[in-house]
């Protein structure tokens, strides 16, 4: 392990940079949040995409163990997962800033500090995604949610915008103490803060039992509140429905990148060794919320609202790829379902952009477009705008040939190719409850098709470069479900390797 190795931070540290810079340059500057702080906001998360790519691929080159590099004492790690995901996240939140730009600009939200905060945002997710140590995750964590925070907040003379950064604040800490709380227990079980320390501490054998398994389940619950899993849900809708939907999509994207990575970093890296007890609290946390998102989904009438149900079902979905264990010393099993629920957090991320940038593209100055009526009538007014929608609600769906019926497709199969009968019945629940799921996004579909426009419906304005931008996004769901392999491969390989790293 290299005891003091500065280029495994290189791209935080240029993030961190670039950002402090960008915060002095837009306050110098005669137009505070204008076009120059916008292009080196991008350029700044465009050449921390970069970085961890070209590291991704010199890590794929060189294979095996050597794949790992450690730096800061250990505290840190770049490993192909870490950089695949901090990649991913990078894009999620240039893709959210350039949606985000007719939206903003009608409701006096571009300003400097929606892009620094942004950044620190970002900052915040590559923490977390190269941690190797508890105390980093939760720095990491912290920084992610306190920009979170300020972005929702961010609306002051909107009172749902506040009321919902009030709500997500106080729900957040609580979140941040369960986690703070478990990692405390580890800490007393095994003597140490570093994942590797406490994954040799826990196969040793020498520690008390009954501290570790209560610090197991209050991390356990942390990260369910920050997934936003039942039965810690209760922020979501009022959060998606509250925000501004720029910022409602910085919460629903690539946040949910770094809550896969530090449920990895956790509780595959550290807890491994008490896989029996945490897979079985995933499997009814991720079932209740497959059960009751879909269920609770179907009555919305707010788009925004019955999109964070959406969501809840979605990421039960995605934790069932934990599920999964090691069988008679294979990890092969297990590594099929972490590779799967990988790939099925990238695509439900592209998807969402999609989503709601179509939202924000339909919505103009004193109208927001939330309602599901609003949608009505969308194919006669706008063609491509309905198609577009259409390939995202099938893809959320889960159906053929689109990106997410393949990601729910690897969920399954990784469950069902363990061959034991309790793994093949949960495939069986979580297929019949997306079925029901099924129901609301079609619905979608039918108001866009088959329900006659609103009196006084506008033609919604076309903007060039985002208009291009969700038409690129539209094709990549469906190209992806039609030739998945390549980025499944990534997942596949960048997982293996970072298990045996």
């Amino acid at each position: 392990m290299t005891v003091m190795n500065w280029v495994v931070v290189y791209p935080e540290l240029m993030l961190l940079v670039a950002a402090c810079a960008i915060l002095i340059i837009d306050v110098l500057t005669s137009a505070p949040g204008g076009k120059t702080t916008l292009w080196l906001t991008q350029a700044a998360m465009g050449a921390y995409a970069l970085m961890h790519v070209l590291a991704l691929q010199d890590g794929l080159a060189v294979g095996g163990a050597a794949a790992s590099q450690y730096g800061m004492q250990g505290l840190v790690v770049s490993d192909p997962m870490g950089q695949l995901l901090a990649a991913c996240a990078a894009l999620a939140m240039m893709a959210t800033l350039a949606y985000a730009q007719p939206y903003i600009g009608s409701r006096e939200l571009r300003k400097g500090e929606f892009y620094t905060l942004s950044l620190f945002m970002l900052l915040g997710i590559g923490v977390m995604i190269s941690a190797n140590h508890l105390l980093v995750i939760y720095v990491g964590l912290e920084l992610m949610s306190l920009s979170l925070y300020a972005l929702v907040a961010l609306r002051r003379d909107h009172a749902s915008a506040t009321e919902a950064a009030m709500k997500y604040f106080v729900l957040g800490a609580l979140a941040s103490g369960f986690l703070l709380y478990g990692m405390s227990m580890l800490y007393g079980a095994t003597g140490s803060l570093r994942l590797a320390e406490i994954f040799a501490a826990i196969q040793s054998g020498g520690i008390t039992p009954m501290v570790l398994t209560f610090g197991v389940v209050f991390i356990v619950a942390g990260l369910a509140f920050k997934l936003g899993v039942v039965p810690f849900h209760m922020w979501v809708p009022d959060v998606y429905q509250g925000a501004p939907t720029a910022i409602t999509l910085m919460v629903a994207g690539a946040p949910k990148l770094a809550a896969f990575a530090i449920t990895m970093r956790l509780l595959v890296d550290g807890l491994s060794g008490m896989a029996h007890d945490w897979q079985q609290m995933l499997i009814v946390l991720a079932v209740l919320s497959m059960a009751l998102g879909n269920l609770a989904a179907i009555a919305q009438r707010n788009l925004k609202r019955m999109l964070a149900y959406s969501t809840i079902a979605q990421l039960g979905f995605m934790l069932l790829g934990f599920t999964p264990t090691v069988i008679a010393t294979n990890t092969l099993s297990a590594a099929n379902g972490y590779s799967s629920a990988m790939f099925y957090a990238i695509s439900y991320v592209l998807t969402t952009l999609g989503t709601f940038g179509l939202i924000m593209l339909l919505s103009r100055q004193g109208f927001e477009s939330e309602e599901i009526t609003d949608l009505a009538g969308l194919a006669k007014r706008s063609p491509w705008m309905a198609a577009v929608m259409a390939i995202f609600m099938f893809s959320l769906a889960g159906i053929p040939p689109l990106v997410g019926f393949y990601a729910k497709f690897a969920i399954v199969q990784a469950l069902v190719t363990t061959g034991q009968g309790s793994y093949i019945a949960v495939a069986v629940v979580a297929v019949l409850l997306s079925l029901i799921g099924a129901f609301y996004y079609l619905r979608i579909v039918k108001v866009m098709y088959f329900d006659a426009p609103p009196v006084g419906a506008q033609v919604p304005v076309a903007h060039g470069g985002v208009s291009l931008l969700l038409a690129a996004n539209g094709a990549a769901a469906l190209a992806l479900g039609l030739a998945p392999g390549w980025l499944m491969a990534l997942c596949v390989d960048a997982i293996y390797m970072t298990m045996h790293g």
